[in-house]
């Protein structure tokens, strides 16, 4: 039986990563990549026999490549710590990498928020990257601070079995991560050199909400769908907004000269 890898990015997740290693202890090796963590997330993960290495956060793109580089089996599967592998999923992953038909495997992830399983929003499956693949096969782009694109190199392949993700704790959390990542994407924005206005985000904004909540008909998920596209919305809006006061030089003080 080849032998696989788990690694899982954490920051902060004192409160998730117990149940994202228990899901995953059947596995030869969990690596967790720790960015500073300030709470009991690195203790937590050491006393569930986790390798735990830390790395400074530079960017999703970077860190995603040197936690495959940590890996010590070819064999890799990446998990956050909001995911939880299913059962059924890891029966599906040992087969699959005994008899392989593919060199990298989208899985497709089913999110449970506001009390309810998501069917809609552009929430399931929610092919995010391949999360199991072959060293080598899926490579990320080390500049990418958010939203990482990456190269897949071979055959792909799709997962049947669902994992489980559990993105927001709740609506604090959401708003806490449309604010950061919106940050790290009007870094990312300004490095692709694009203009930055306030027009532009409110515009970007508004397509970004009807695209999940007509487009992907987020209506049929209820108010936990009127949400998703909310905080699409503000993360959208705010990264262009951002990305306009970062431009204008709105933060520097005006002279206080008389």
């Amino acid at each position: 039986m080849p032998e696989l890898s788990v690694y899982i990015l954490t920051h902060n997740e004192e409160a998730k990563i117990e149940a994202a290693i228990r899901s995953v202890l059947w596995a030869d090796e969990i690596v967790v990549v720790d960015s500073n963590s300030r709470d009991a997330t690195v203790s937590i993960a050491q006393n569930l026999g986790a390798r735990v290495i830390d790395i400074p956060f530079q960017g999703f793109g970077r860190l995603r490549r040197d936690a495959i580089d940590a890996c010590t089996y070819d064999w890799i599967l990446s998990l956050d710590a909001d995911e939880r592998c299913s059962r059924k999923a890891a029966v599906e992953i040992r087969n699959i990498i005994s008899r392989p038909d593919a060199d990298a495997y989208y899985i497709p992830r089913r999110n449970w928020f506001m009390g309810k399983w998501i069917r809609h929003s552009g929430w399931y499956p929610d092919y995010r990257q391949p999360q199991l693949f072959h060293r080598g096969a899926v490579v990320f782009h080390e500049k990418d601070e958010v939203h990482e694109s990456y190269e897949v190199r071979g055959r792909i392949g799709y997962l049947r079995s669902d994992i489980w993700q559990l993105p927001f704790r709740d609506l604090e959390q959401l708003l806490f991560k449309a604010n950061r990542y919106s940050s790290l994407g009007s870094e990312k924005l300004s490095r692709r050199g694009i203009k930055g206005s306030m027009s532009k985000a409110l515009a970007h904004g508004i397509a970004a909400f009807l695209q999940i909540y007509i487009i992907k008909r987020g209506f049929l998920d209820g108010w936990a769908g009127f949400m998703i596209a909310l905080g699409n919305f503000e993360g959208t809006f705010y990264r262009y907004a951002k990305l306009a006061e970062r431009q204008a030089g709105w933060k520097r003080p005006p002279d206080m000269k008389l």
